[in-house]
C-alpha cells in the first residue's frame, strides 16, 4: 500500500534501517568501509520519516501486477519459438528476422520488469529493511577489508539498536597494529625481466616500511605486466609473476618475496620483435573480392579492394615499424589513431609468432561513404528550452587522402535573456557550413606532417559558414571563415586547438527602437558600446588547450579527476602592420583590436558510492586597444549570472564591480539591461548526491563577478581596483534536482542571492531577507534554471 512514513505498516518484527554506525577507525579509510555495507539507509527527507526513492516505488507498486507480467512473459516466448521455427524453413526472411528482433526485445524488456518492477520501481527504491544476514555478509566483508590493508589480527562486530520500527546498527572494529613491509627480493633467473625491475623500482606499488594493502600487489602485477610487454616481452602475462609473504607476528613485519615463473613453452621468456606488417582492408561485399590492389610502402604490404586509399596516409598511423620489438602502447595507440580516421568500420590487430618473430596483421573494413545524420531535440542556452533541427552531411575519404567533406546546417529557437529585459526570449538562429577536415597538417607542414606528426592525431579544418541571430533587440548575420588545427597527445590527456586564421564578416541590419536607444543613451555617457553593432571584419588568432587529469567526464565513485583549459586569443593583429583609424563617433565600419585569455579549472572528487563534490574556478580578461578605441565585438566580452555561471543572478545580469543596474518597475532585482563587462572571476561548490534511481540532489555555492579594466563613466563602480574588488564578490546558494539517464541530464537549480555587491557596501548581505513569511526573499532574489547537463 502507497504510504509517506518508511515504517508504516511494517508486519511485526521488522524494522526499517534507519542508519549504519562505525566505532573503532582510527588508521583505516572510513569511506570505503562504508561503501562495504550491504544494506544502505534510504534518503530521507529532512526532518520527515519519508522517502523521495521509497515514495516512487510505492506509487509504481500501484500500477505493478507480477502476475501479469509473468503472463505477457510467457506469452512472449512463446511466440518467439513459433518465430525460430518458421526462420528454420525461411532463414533470409527479412520479416520474420525484424519479428523476431522486436520479440527478443519485448522479451528483455519484460524480464527486467520481472525482476526490478515497472519504470517507477526501477526510479524509485523499497523501503530497507533490517535484514541480519545482510549484516553478518557486512562483518565479513569489513573483516576481509581489513585483512587486505594489513589489519591481520584486527576484528569486527556489530550491535543493533531497535525503537518503535526503527533500527541502527552498529559495526564495532578492533583494528589493532597493521603489518609493515619489512624486505623485498625478486626471485628470477631472467637477467633482462630483473634488469626492467631495477630501473623502474621507484615506480614499484610496493614499497619497503609501507603497511602492508593487498591492492598494491594486484597493481604491481598490473604494472610490470605492462611494463615486459612494452619492453618486447609478448607472451609474458601477470599469471607469471606470484608472492611468497613470510609473516613475524612478534614485530608485526612480513617480508615479500616476489617471483618471476618460468614459462612451461620455452626455457626463458624471450624478447619479440615485428617481422613483417600487412594492411588489408576488406570489400563491404563479395562483389569486389576480385578488385585488389596490393601496394608496399614503408616495409608494410597493404591491399585493398580498390585504389581509394592512401598509403601514406594509413602508414603514418601505424605506430610500429619492421625490425622493431614488440611494444604493447604501440599497438593500442595505433589502434585508436585508426579509428580516429572514421574510415572504417573496424579496426583488428593480431600477431602470428614464428620463433621469436611476429607477423602483424591489421584488418579492416571501409566505412560507408556517405552519412546523413538528422538530430531534433532541446536546447537550453539560458533558463527556457528551445527545440532545434540539425542536419550533418559527411563524404567520407573525398579526395581519398582520408580527408571528410562534411555540410552542417541548424535552425532552432533558443531561450536567451533579452539585452534590454529580465526576461527570457526565444531566438531564432540559422546556421550553415561546409568543412573539409585533412587528417594531417597543412600550410606550412604539408611535406612532414604525415610520418612526423601522425601519433597525435593531426587535423586540419577549413571551414565556410553562415549564422543569422534573430533577437527582440536585433538581428545579426555573419559570413565565416576559419582554418584551425587539432591534435591530441597520446591517451588523449592534452588536446590542442589552433585557429590560425578565424575572420568573420557580421552586420546588424536591424535594431529595435528601444535597444538603439539604450546604445544612445550609452553613447552619451562616454560608452560607445554602439560600435559592437556596426559592420565590422573580425579576424582573429586564437589557441586553447585542454588538459584532462585522469579521464575528466568519466563520472564514477572513485575517479578523482580534473580538467584544466586554457584559452588565448589575439584579435586584428594584421591591423598592426598597416595604417588603420582607430573608431570614432562618425566610424560606419567598425575595426577592433583586442588580447583575451581565459584559464577554466574543474575538479571531481567523489566521497563514495553516492556522494560527489565538484567544483570549479573560471577567470577571464579581454583588453581591447589600438583602433579599437577601448571597444570589443559584442561576442569578446564576458557575461556573469545564468543557469552555467553565479546562479542566482539572472542570465547576463551580474555586475559589473558594484555598479547598480537600473531597475525596473517590477522590484529591486528587475535589472533591464545585459552587462557586458572585460574581466570576470567565478567559482562554484557543489555537494551531489543520489536521491533514488535516476534522481540527484545538489547543494551549491556559487561566487564571482565581472569588471572592466578601465574606468565606464556609464556605470560607476564597474571598474576593477585591487583595493576593493574582494568586497564586490558576489555570492549566491541553493539547490537542485537532477535526473540523470547516463546519455541526458535534466537539471532544475534554485539559487539565491546572498551577497549582492549592487547594494552599498554594510548592506550587501541580502540573504536575511529569506524568512518563513517571504521564503524566496525579495522578488527576484530566487532564481530558478532549466538545464541540460551538468553546469560544470
Amino acid at each position: 500500500m502507497y504510504a509517506c512514513s518508511l515504517s508504516k505498516n511494517l508486519p511485526e518484527g521488522k524494522y526499517v534501517l534507519e542508519n549504519n554506525e562505525l566505532k573503532g577507525v582510527q588508521k583505516a579509510n572510513h569511506l570505503e568501509i562504508e561503501n562495504l555495507f550491504f544494506q544502505e539507509p534510504n534518503t530521507r527527507i529532512p526532518l520527515t520519516n519519508s522517502s523521495l526513492g521509497v515514495s516512487i516505488y510505492r506509487f509504481g507498486q500501484l500500477f505493478y501486477d507480477s502476475a501479469k507480467v509473468r503472463a505477457k512473459l510467457a506469452l512472449k516466448e512463446s511466440e518467439l519459438q513459433e518465430i525460430k521455427t518458421s526462420l528454420d524453413e525461411e532463414q533470409t526472411n527479412r520479416k520474420l528476422i525484424k519479428k523476431r528482433d522486436k520479440v527478443q526485445t519485448k522479451i528483455q524488456d519484460l524480464e527486467k520488469m520481472e525482476e526490478y518492477g515497472n519504470f517507477l520501481m526501477r526510479t524509485g527504491n523499497p523501503v530497507t529493511i533490517l535484514d541480519s544476514a545482510e549484516t553478518k555478509k557486512t562483518v565479513i566483508e569489513i573483516d576481509n577489508y581489513l585483512y587486505n590493508k594489513g589489519f591481520l589480527d584486527a576484528q569486527v562486530s556489530f550491535e543493533v539498536e531497535t525503537k518503535k520500527k526503527k533500527a541502527t546498527v552498529t559495526y564495532i572494529l578492533e583494528e589493532k597494529e597493521p603489518y609493515v613491509l619489512d624486505s623485498i627480493y625478486t626471485n628470477s633467473v631472467n637477467e633482462g625481466l630483473l634488469s626492467l625491475i631495477r630501473e623502474t623500482n621507484t615506480k614499484s606499488f610496493i614499497v619497503k616500511g609501507d603497511s602492508y594493502d593487498q591492492s598494491n600487489f594486484t597493481k604491481e602485477r598490473a604494472r610490470l605486466e605492462e611494463l615486459f610487454k612494452n619492453n618486447g616481452y609478448y607472451m609474458f602475462t601477470k599469471s607469471f609473476i606470484d608472492y611468497n609473504l613470510y609473516y613475524d607476528t612478534t614485530s608485526k613485519k612480513i617480508n615479500v618475496e616476489q617471483r618471476i615463473l618460468k614459462p612451461s613453452f620455452a626455457d626463458k621468456h624471450e624478447v619479440y620483435s615485428v617481422d613483417s606488417i600487412t594492411f588489408k582492408i576488406s570489400p563491404p561485399s563479395d562483389e569486389f573480392v576480385d578488385e585488389k590492389i596490393q601496394r608496399n610502402y614503408r616495409d608494410i604490404d597493404f591491399t585493398f579492394y580498390r585504389d581509394r586509399f592512401s598509403t601514406k596516409l594509413l602508414s603514418s598511423r601505424i605506430l610500429f615499424d619492421e625490425g622493431q620489438i614488440y611494444k604493447r602502447i604501440d599497438i593500442v595507440e595505433t589502434q585508436k589513431q585508426l579509428s580516429n580516421l572514421d574510415l572504417f568500420r573496424y579496426i583488428n590487430i593480431s600477431f602470428d609468432t614464428v620463433g621469436t618473430r611476429l607477423t602483424a596483421k591489421i584488418l579492416t573494413q571501409p566505412n560507408q561513404k556517405y552519412q546523413l545524420t538528422n538530430q531534433l531535440g532541446l536546447s537550453i542556452t539560458e533558463q527556457l528550452p528551445g527545440p532545434f533541427f540539425s542536419t550533418v552531411l559527411r563524404n567520407r575519404n573525398f579526395f581519398r587522402a582520408g580527408e571528410i567533406l562534411e555540410f552542417n546546417a541548424r535552425i532552432g529557437y533558443e531561450g536567451v535573456a533579452s539585452a534590454t529585459d529580465q526576461g527570457v526570449y526565444q531566438s531564432k538562429e540559422f546556421g550553415a557550413s561546409a568543412s573539409v577536415i585533412f587528417p594531417r597538417f597543412l600550410i606550412p607542414f604539408y611535406g612532414i606532417s604525415l610520418q612526423k606528426f601522425g601519433q597525435y592525431n593531426p587535423n586540419t579544418r577549413t571551414q565556410l559558414g553562415y549564422n543569422y541571430t534573430n533577437r527582440p533587440e536585433y538581428t545579426r548575420s555573419g559570413l565565416n571563415a576559419l582554418l584551425a588545427y587539432t591534435w591530441v597527445t597520446r591517451g588523449n590527456r592534452q588536446q590542442f586547438t589552433i585557429n590560425a586564421a578565424d575572420i568573420n564578416y557580421i552586420r546588424t541590419p536591424n535594431i529595435s527602437d528601444e535597444f538603439g536607444q539604450v546604445l544612445l543613451d550609452l553613447e552619451d555617457q562616454g560608452n560607445n558600446l554602439i560600435w559592437s553593432f556596426l559592420p565590422s571584419l573580425i579576424s582573429s588568432v586564437s589557441a586553447q588547450s585542454i588538459i584532462n587529469f585522469n579521464d575528466y567526464g568519466n563520472y564514477n565513485s572513485t575517479n578523482k579527476a580534473s580538467l584544466l583549459k586554457l584559452f588565448v586569443e589575439s584579435g586584428g593583429t594584421t591591423l598592426n602592420f598597416v595604417n588603420a583609424s582607430s573608431n570614432n563617433e562618425t566610424t560606419d565600419f567598425a575595426r577592433f583590436q583586442w588580447l583575451k585569455l581565459q584559464a577554466d579549472f574543474r575538479r571531481y572528487y567523489p566521497l563514495n558510492q553516492k556522494s560527489t563534490i565538484a567544483y570549479r574556478a573560471n577567470f577571464g580578461i579581454a583588453n581591447p586597444y589600438g583602433v579599437s578605441s577601448g571597444i570589443l565585438p559584442y561576442e569578446k566580452y564576458f557575461f556573469a549570472g545564468g543557469g552555467t555561471s553565479i546562479r542566482a543572478w539572472q542570465a547576463r545580469r551580474l555586475g559589473p564591480g558594484s555598479y547598480t543596474p537600473p531597475i525596473g518597475e517590477k522590484g529591486r532585482y528587475d535589472y533591464a539591461f545585459e552587462q557586458p563587462s572585460e574581466m570576470i572571476f567565478e567559482t562554484m561548490l557543489e555537494y551531489r548526491r543520489n536521491l533514488a534511481g535516476y534522481f540527484d540532489m545538489a547543494v551549491f555555492v556559487d561566487a564571482g563577478n565581472a569588471w572592466m579594466i578601465g574606468t565606464d563613466s556609464s556605470r560607476p563602480g564597474s571598474d576593477f581596483r585591487f583595493n576593493r574588488f574582494y568586497k564586490e564578490i558576489a555570492v549566491g546558494a541553493g539547490v537542485g534536482l537532477r535526473m540523470d539517464f547516463n546519455f541526458l541530464v535534466i537539471r532544475l537549480d534554485l539559487a539565491t542571492k546572498a551577497v549582492d555587491p549592487s547594494m552599498p557596501e554594510g548592506e550587501r548581505y541580502v540573504l536575511d531577507n529569506i524568512s518563513f513569511n517571504r521564503l524566496f526573499g525579495l522578488k527576484g532574489q530566487t532564481v530558478l534554471n532549466f538545464g541540460i547537463g551538468y553546469p560544470f
